[in-house]
């Protein structure tokens, strides 16, 4: 997947994961995508341990492992921040 991709993928599932989270207030578009790329290296590890096949390019099943990293990174932010979910 080229960078455009992970770009795209990156803020979708970033934004899924703030919506999720109740976070989408508090961030914008560059913060959702950051959120959703690197949800999607810590989804694609996750699964991968699971045995399961990761992030696999643009299609729907990257798109929940990129959502689910997403969402373990922003309760880890949560947790370290001092925030609790309302």
């Amino acid at each position: 997947m080229n960078v455009i991709g992970w770009v795209v993928l990156g803020g979708i599932a970033g934004w899924l994961a703030s919506i999720v989270m109740k976070r989408n207030s508090q961030m914008g578009l560059v913060a959702n995508v950051i959120v959703g790329v690197v949800g999607a290296a810590i989804g694609g590890w996750l699964v991968t341990q699971f045995g399961g096949a990761g992030v696999t390019g643009f299609n729907l099943s990257s798109l929940l492992v990129a959502v689910l990293g997403a969402v373990v990174l922003l309760a880890v932010i949560n947790v370290f921040s001092g925030r609790r979910r309302a």
